[in-house]
């Protein structure tokens, strides 16, 4: 019994660690399977490993998530714990205490686990619309174009991608960790978008190359000389973009999350689900069509 109960928690602390990294809706955490594991444990040992898995985590003493949603998050933790357990779990309130008594920043992070070990990490705004934009925050269709790439590695492989309309850069940055790219270039026509995305590149160790508009010095077909891609940040609108300004990059691929107004055909979904997002989100893979 007390294996299977193990085995149950196992299952359990994964989806906690992954949606709390990730900031998802609280909603989407699976609390009903946690108060049932409550009911039927007498120690503090599963609340303990979330706590280390999600507030605690080393990723997140690193790289904190938004003041407001760890708070939200560790309100919600105590209350399931209350409701089933009448001994109070000192570990639970101190955690709160210090998440109180911090302040709330205009930035937080996020942080996505990937299936190598590795992660990626992205410093985001707390504002949905911030400057002006939309773009300092990651949107699903991101999570579910990373996801297709991770289980098509080789159509990034060796290969120069540019990206337009990339945002935080969770996208890209997941290519560049997993998929071999030669080269990658981020686009994004908002200057507080591509500011917040040049420190994400950083923060994720990749380097950036110098900021050109030489074509001469953009990544090309043979750039592909080391275990790390040659990364550009590049200022695009795709709304206006010409086709020689696409072409002075070189692109074996183009890829995009979320744009309309293209015509594109779709190719067959991806199997994995790796990051949290919508379950019932209406998304697909669609290819360009010229």
């Amino acid at each position: 019994m007390a294996s299977e109960e193990s085995a149950d928690a196992a299952r359990l602390l994964p989806s906690f660690e992954r949606r709390f990294l990730a900031a998802r809706t609280l909603r989407s955490f699976p609390w009903q399977s946690l108060e049932e594991k409550l009911r039927d444990s007498s120690g503090p040992e599963l609340l303990l490993n979330i706590l280390q898995k999600t507030v605690k985590h080393p990723l997140c003493v690193k790289h904190p998530p938004s003041v407001k949603y760890a708070r939200c998050f560790l309100s919600e933790l105590i209350r399931k714990h209350e409701a089933v357990h009448t001994e109070p779990l000192d570990e639970l309130y101190e955690a709160l205490a210090e998440v109180l008594m911090a302040e709330e920043p205009t930035q937080c992070h996020r942080s996505y686990l990937l299936p190598s070990g590795d992660s990626v990490t992205l410093s985001e705004s707390t504002a949905i619309i911030s400057h002006g934009t939309t773009g300092l925050v990651t949107w699903d269709a991101a999570l579910y174009l990373a996801e297709w790439a991770i289980e098509n590695p080789a159509a990034f492989a060796h290969r120069t991608v540019l990206e337009l309309g990339c945002g935080a850069g969770l996208t890209g940055l997941a290519i560049c960790k997993m998929c071999c790219p030669s080269a990658y270039v981020f686009s994004d026509c908002h200057t507080c978008v591509l500011e917040q995305l040049r420190g994400n590149i950083l923060l994720n160790g990749l380097s950036l190359e110098p900021d050109t508009a030489d074509p001469a010095r953009h990544p090309g077909r043979n750039a592909y000389n080391s275990q790390s891609p040659r990364v550009i940040v590049a200022q695009l609108d795709w709304d206006v973009v010409t086709a020689p300004e696409l072409a002075a990059f070189r692109p074996d691929v183009i890829i995009a999350a979320g744009q309309a107004g293209i015509p594109w055909e779709a190719v067959p979904h991806h199997d994995q689900k790796l990051f949290p997002y919508e379950e019932h989100s209406d998304m697909e893979i669609l290819k360009l069509t010229l």
